[in-house]
């Protein structure tokens, strides 16, 4: 399952030195706008610490996480909908990904200069997504002039698309996002070819900086705003510090660890920032593990066994029999999977079985 996080924001917000963080690797971060002109694209590991406990009871050779894919995108300017700046090459590279990481700055520094003069995070969401909204609404308005010829035609299947239209051309209209406009499924369905930028699942990352004036730790009135954002859009955010992160991103886990404590940064909010993207696609993972290895699955939350087996091999799907599952907790509370079997915790379960997060499988196929 190929899932791809967009990172986008205004030029010098730390796009760039997030990206670095999260996957270790070297792309261009100086300190001007449009340093990132092609998106750098690294796959990060899912932290799940359950994988470290099967793979101790498995004695597996190697441990394979789940991962998320995300691409760093080149900075938006206002009037990127119109084709200012690199505009048209940043639309049409989220229009690529499943769900956009939308960074904005809450520290000052006179060092690192802001695009618009001064710090001012909502104010930057405004602007980032308004130029999403006016692509999506040029988008859906042309649209709506063909599906409209289709109608009068008698084309049953694009009243549905028409109504679907018309619903999300008010939402952009009234300056909101359009996965904020209630469509029924099969509205969905029909406005999916669309691939409106808009439409996709946001997490807003909140970069702060240690040793600045960051706008969470005062509780600036700009944080405050943001905050109120938050709320009346039901928005989910996390709060990282892009710059500690980077400056460890080469450390062990443990090394890293104490480098925070010194920093005084606790979590490094990166892990969040990953497990949040995981969360927000719907996703969940399922384990299978043995000496050869232990590795975490990806499939959309409410798959059935036979299409969480097709993650793994498609024969696991087309010729399912049967899965033997137990929980997590149950196998690390056996033990292993011989002393499950025994204690009844492993069962066999059938093709309408929805796997859970954290499931141990075993696929029977023919």
């Amino acid at each position: 399952m190929n899932l791809s996080v967009g990172i986008v924001g205004l030029p010098n917000v730390g796009k760039s030195t997030l990206f670095n963080a999260l996957t270790r690797s070297a792309v261009p971060a100086e300190n001007y706008p449009f340093c990132t002109i092609d998106p750098s694209v690294g796959v990060v590991a899912v932290p799940d610490n359950r994988l470290e406990t099967l793979t101790s009871i498995s004695h597996s050779a190697k441990t394979i996480p789940a991962v998320v894919e995300f691409v760093d995108i080149a900075g938006l300017v206002k009037g990127a909908s119109a084709g200012e700046g690199l505009g048209n090459k940043f639309l049409s590279n989220i229009r690529e990904v499943n769900m956009i990481a939308e960074v904005v700055r809450i520290f000052e520094d006179t060092d690192v200069h802001h695009v618009s003069g001064a710090v001012d995070p909502l104010s930057d969401i405004e602007v980032i997504n308004l130029e999403l909204i006016l692509a999506d609404t040029e988008t859906v308005a042309n649209r709506l002039e063909g599906v409209e010829r289709e109608v009068k035609r008698g084309d049953k299947d694009s009243v549905k698309e028409k109504e679907a239209c018309v619903k999300i051309l008010q939402t952009l209209e009234s300056g909101r996002l359009a996965n904020m406009c209630e469509l029924t499924e099969e509205e969905q369905k029909a406005v999916k070819g669309l691939h409106l930028l808009t439409m996709k699942k946001f997490l807003y990352v909140c970069n702060k900086k240690n040793g600045a004036f960051n706008l969470d730790e005062q509780n600036d009135e700009r944080w405050q705003e943001l905050q109120n954002f938050f709320e009346s859009t039901n928005s989910e955010y996390v709060v990282v510090d892009a710059g500690v992160e980077h400056e460890l991103k080469d450390l062990e886990e443990s090394e890293k660890e104490e480098f925070r404590r010194e920093y005084g940064a606790q979590d490094s909010g990166v892990g969040n920032l990953i497990r949040a993207c995981y969360r927000l696609l719907g996703l969940i993972s399922f384990f299978t593990t043995g000496e050869d290895e232990t590795r975490a699955w990806t499939i959309e939350e409410g798959s059935t066994a036979p299409s969480a087996g097709a993650a793994i091999h498609t024969d696991f799907k087309d010729k399912f029999i049967r899965a033997q599952v137990v929980t997590f907790a149950d196998l690390v509370e056996t033990g292993g999977m011989a002393v499950a079997r025994e204690k009844g915790k492993l069962r066999t379960e059938g093709k309408e079985y929805v796997v859970e997060d954290g499931d141990v499988i075993e696929f029977m196929h023919s």
